[in-house]
């Protein structure tokens, strides 16, 4: 009956662990310096924030000048941010997703796979705007 027990406080206590691992805090890019060569205009960042988001699967599309609007869809996952940007700062703001990946408003919470995408997004995103830099 102990053994029983034992098993039982074991396979509670991991699946309780395993589950409270799959959030993260949400992760936004707030406000990121954008340092390109003088007369770089808003429409040559956006095609960089878009050729960033392309290379990676993300669907990138403009929404109004200095906001676009970034769509991933991963198996049965979505996510969609908002992405405003100038020529002096962009930023990756978590707008929604779909309840596979388990958003909690209230904690601020998602999978944690939605941090990893976005840090990849923001990486390559500085990639891109390097190359205007020179």
């Amino acid at each position: 009956m102990k053994t029983v027990l034992k098993l039982l406080l074991v396979s509670i206590l991991g699946l309780f662990v395993l589950t409270g691992c799959r959030t993260a805090t949400i992760y936004n890019a707030t406000d990121h310096p954008v340092e390109v060569k003088k007369g770089t205009s808003e429409d040559e960042i956006y095609r960089a924030i878009k050729n960033a988001g392309t290379s990676l699967g993300w669907m990138i599309t403009k929404v109004k000048p200095g906001l676009a609007q970034g769509k991933l869809n991963i198996r049965e996952n979505t996510a969609i941010v908002d992405i405003p940007y100038s020529t002096k700062s962009y930023s990756i703001n978590f707008k929604s997703g779909s309840d596979s990946l388990k958003y909690d408003p209230s904690k601020n919470t998602i999978h944690k796979q939605y941090n990893q995408w976005i840090s990849r997004l923001d990486k390559s995103i500085q990639v891109e705007l390097n190359r205007l830099a020179d």
